[in-house]
């Protein structure tokens, strides 16, 4: 479904993108992740043919995005992080609108806007005024405009961006539904929202690729979960105890109060290990309140990328 291969963009003498290359199958959501001028909005204007790339290709739907610019355009829907809407007109009127400029057939158009009206959850405001909507009605819009032509692709720029909870869990519903369809690129710094809606995450760092993996498999601690312990004693105690459990490797010891601490260690799902843990506690008079196991977060997989 899109394929980019060796692509590098120079901007005079930066370089936006170093040989970037990766494969995207059909139906599959994938999020864009990368710090600040990490490259992907470089990548996705690429990606929308809308900016040519330095060398290498990229492919959409079998078409090369830079010899076929307005064959691929047809092909993908695109939301930018500030959606292209008019806030004078209905939304209704508006999704018409976007429907013609995106060559949809007349005799399909009225249709076409009847859809999405409601596979937005729009019906209810279809007749009110863009600019009385709220931000999350408006990223609905924004959504619907990208899919009215029943795009292949679909890619997604900061969706959920300055949306209350309940909003983000809407606009989180309307792109999973989407998955079935068609293949869904979704590009945010908002980590957890990445987590919720994709299965798969390529993470950009100065450029280049840092992590092309599914999720599930780069989260830390997928494999390697954390032990927290909560515990009462002095301080100096309990780092002699951690200290002198071998088995398990400290990673830090928090003050939630006095006397009151919470040890963290990596896990290594070996239970004499926590028996070695607990005796050394005893050994120096300390409590042990609470332990339990935590996985990894994507958020804690990227810092590390990015440190």
């Amino acid at each position: 479904m899109i394929s980019v291969k060796n692509i590098s963009k120079q901007f005079g003498s930066c370089e936006a993108l170093k040989n970037i290359s990766f494969e995207i199958p059909s139906g599959e959501i994938v999020g864009f992740l990368g710090q600040n001028g990490a490259g992907k909005t470089t990548l996705m204007r690429i990606l929308t043919a809308y900016l040519p790339a330095s060398s290498g290709q990229a492919f959409i739907c079998g078409e090369d995005v830079s010899l076929n610019p307005l064959v691929v355009r047809r092909k993908i829907g695109y939301l930018p992080e500030n959606p292209p809407l008019y806030p004078t007109m209905t939304v209704k009127s508006y999704l018409r609108f976007a429907a013609q400029l995106k060559d949809v057939g007349i005799k399909y158009q009225k249709a076409q806007v009847e859809h999405v009206l409601e596979e937005c959850n729009l019906l209810d405001v279809k007749d009110q005024v863009i600019g009385t909507l709220s931000k999350g009605y408006k990223q609905r819009v924004g959504i619907a405009q990208a899919i009215i032509h029943e795009p292949e692709v679909i890619i997604l720029d900061e969706p959920t961006n300055g949306l209350d909870p309940v909003q983000i869990l809407h606009v989180r519903k309307l792109i999973s539904r989407l998955e079935s369809k068609r293949t869904v690129i979704i590009s945010t710094h908002i980590l957890s929202e990445i987590e919720q809606m994709a299965q798969r995450v390529l993470i950009l760092k100065k450029g280049e690729i840092a992590a092309d993996s599914e999720i599930k498999k780069i989260i830390i601690g997928d494999e390697r979960k954390q032990l927290f312990v909560q515990v009462r004693g002095e301080e100096s105690a309990i780092e002699k105890a951690v200290k002198e459990t071998n088995s398990l490797k400290q990673i830090n010891i928090e003050c939630l109060g006095e006397d009151v601490f919470e040890v963290h260690l990596e896990n290594t799902n070996n239970a004499s290990h926590y028996n070695e843990l607990v005796q050394n506690f005893f050994k120096y008079q300390i409590k042990v309140v609470e332990m339990k196991e935590k996985k990894g977060s994507l958020e804690e997989a990227f810092l590390k990328i990015n440190k």
